[in-house]
């Protein structure tokens, strides 16, 4: 089988690979589609993950069909197909420097417990959009860090996949109004797709102004704050917690989900006079699966956030697609 792998600084390789043995306990999966995440770039800049490094196979999307089923597993069968939990894998991250990558003609699913391990799809889902259940995953655990209450107002900054995954996950958990700030419009038009309530081109307009128009003047020692109870940072720009801080109330939440590859410095005074809470969000501990029935109840909406699909055969072109800065919001490789 073929294996999309980094083999030094700048260098992917597609590499012949022995097709896996299928213990008892596992189960094979043809790989029918892979998103490629930000961090697969970033991985291929430096050449793999240790202990890995200028070994390490790609891919942590993953959706595919069932070829063939340990003796020992229940509740799977060839043909199901699925969605797996990258972060489950015993020989460790599939695609975040494990033994194996799910960029690859095959991938073996060990030890797989449906719900645990991998989870079953109906197959109406296209695979494509089946590939979102990990990123929405990630943009799911975001939500939940900000606990958001039915009811609440909240703005969501970054309208690229895991932003557009948050507001599918507000919607779902019954917020009252979902606003989204980005500065290119064409991410704002999906972000009304998907059901955001209102959207702000933060390159041409005044976010707090707008806001306050939006979710009212909220309560604080200084007047001038929105009425906003959740901010997220789906973006991982300065600008952004910037903003947010500025335009926070008393009690106010800043959820960061989004990669900040720079220090930022905070006012912690105004932290502390409006008792701002701060929480960031990495991974998705619990939600991988908890995720997948939103996606399959709403697939069409979700489908919006893949802007291209690129065939494994052409690997290559889908790394510099999603390398490239405004190219692309999620693309997706398909088998």
């Amino acid at each position: 089988m073929k294996v999309a792998t980094v083999t030094g600084p700048g260098t992917v390789q597609v590499l012949d690979a022995p097709e896996p043995v299928v213990g008892p306990g596992d189960v094979l999966v043809r790989m029918r589609a892979c998103g490629i995440c930000g961090s697969d770039s970033f991985y291929i800049a430096i050449g793999g993950i240790p202990p890995r490094q200028g070994s390490t196979p790609l891919g942590h999307e993953p959706a595919g069909e069932v070829v063939e089923v340990g003796a020992d597993v229940d509740g799977i069968d060839v043909g199901d197909h699925v969605v797996v939990n990258p972060m489950a894998a015993p020989g460790g991250i599939i695609g975040n420097g494990g033994a194996q990558g799910a960029l690859a003609d095959y991938l073996l699913v060990e030890n797989a417990v449906r719900g645990v391990t991998l989870q079953v799809i109906p197959k109406h889902i296209p695979f494509e959009v089946a590939a979102l259940n990990e990123p929405m995953a990630v943009a799911r655990h975001g939500v939940n860090q900000c606990a958001p209450k039915p009811g609440d107002k909240v703005v969501v900054f970054g309208a690229g996949p895991v932003g557009l995954g948050a507001v599918l996950a507000f919607k779902s958990l019954g917020v009252g109004h979902v606003v989204v700030a980005d500065i290119v419009p064409a991410r704002l038009d999906k972000a009304l797709q998907v059901g955001a309530d209102a959207v702000i081109d933060s390159g041409a307009e005044d976010v707090l102004a707008r806001l306050i128009e939006l979710h009212g003047e909220g309560q604080a020692l200084a007047p001038g704050k929105a009425g906003t109870d959740i901010f997220l940072d789906a973006a991982g720009a300065k600008a952004v917690v910037d903003t947010a801080l500025a335009a926070a109330q008393k009690g106010a939440t800043l959820g960061v989900v989004g990669v900040h590859k720079e220090p930022v410095p905070v006012d912690f005074g105004n932290v502390m006079s409006n008792e701002i809470t701060i929480v960031g969000s990495m991974g998705y501990p619990d939600e991988i699966f908890e995720v997948t029935e939103d996606l399959v109840a709403h697939w069409q909406k979700y489908a919006v956030i893949v802007s291209h699909t690129v065939p494994f055969s052409e690997v290559h072109s889908a790394f510099d697609l999603a390398g490239t800065p405004g190219a692309a919001d999620k693309v997706v490789v398909t088998f």
